[in-house]
């Protein structure tokens, strides 16, 4: 597993830091108990689910495109939904959909938690909080974050990149950060929106398309020296 470096500067002493990993999946957690142990059994049921689900319907996996499918199988449900309302293959949300499921799933053992998810986050937090942007060589990288305000449903902010990690993205974006109530939809779109990012940040059909997202409340596109922000966000310096 890559390490992510950016986990050593998340601290609140009001939470219990833990990691869980099971194969591909690497998730950062916060919440007001350990719940490791209950956490990993959940990850492990819902990897089986997807992977099954994959060798009887392989397009699933390779889709680049919506699927629609009829299922009451959470993940598989979640990432179908979110491929058409994102335009994108299902696996676009894979990231997000697995913080999700298991943010909803332990709020009911930890009325506050954080479940990150290589940079796709699921966080009720009673008060404020602060998100940076890792955004690879551009000069905004850790130095911008989002400042979020305490609300009763949860955020999901997620990122995709062009230049950073191993995700498939078909653009050039340093970054592109999407928050919405949902971490499977911020993640469908941050990709979608991803692969709009070629040479630079195309601000007409950025605004154009974001009419046809309107599960969006905000978005940030860094592009080298280029930054697009759009929505009910707080932009904040981490540097001073």
């Amino acid at each position: 597993m890559k390490e992510r470096f950016y986990r050593s500067l998340i601290e609140n002493k009001n939470f219990i830091k833990f990691e869980v990993r099971v194969e591909e999946t690497d998730l950062l957690i916060m919440s007001k108990k350990n719940l490791k142990k209950e956490i990993k059994k959940e990850v492990i049921k819902q990897r089986e689910i997807l992977k099954n689900y994959i060798k009887e319907n392989p397009e699933f996996l390779y889709s680049f495109g919506p699927i629609l499918i009829e299922t009451d199988q959470e993940i598989i449900k979640l990432m179908s939904e979110s491929s058409l309302l994102t335009k994108t293959g299902p696996m676009a949300s894979v990231a997000g959909a697995i913080a999700e499921i298991i943010g909803k799933k332990f709020l009911r053992y930890s009325d506050e938690i954080i479940i990150e998810n290589g940079g796709d986050i699921f966080a009720k937090i009673d008060n404020d909080f602060k998100v940076a942007i890792f955004a690879g060589k551009s000069p905004f990288s850790m130095k911008i974050g989002i400042k979020l305000k305490k609300r009763e449903n949860p955020y999901g902010i997620c990122t995709s990149s062009g230049t950073v990690g191993h995700s498939i993205s078909l653009g050039n974006a340093d970054a592109v950060t999407v928050v919405s109530s949902s971490s499977t939809l911020a993640d469908g779109s941050a990709t979608y929106f991803g692969n709009l990012v070629k040479d630079k940040i195309n601000y007409e059909l950025i605004i154009s398309e974001l009419k046809n997202f309107p599960f969006i409340e905000g978005i940030v596109i860094i592009k080298n020296e280029e930054i697009f922000v759009w929505g009910d966000l707080e932009i904040i310096s981490l540097t001073g």
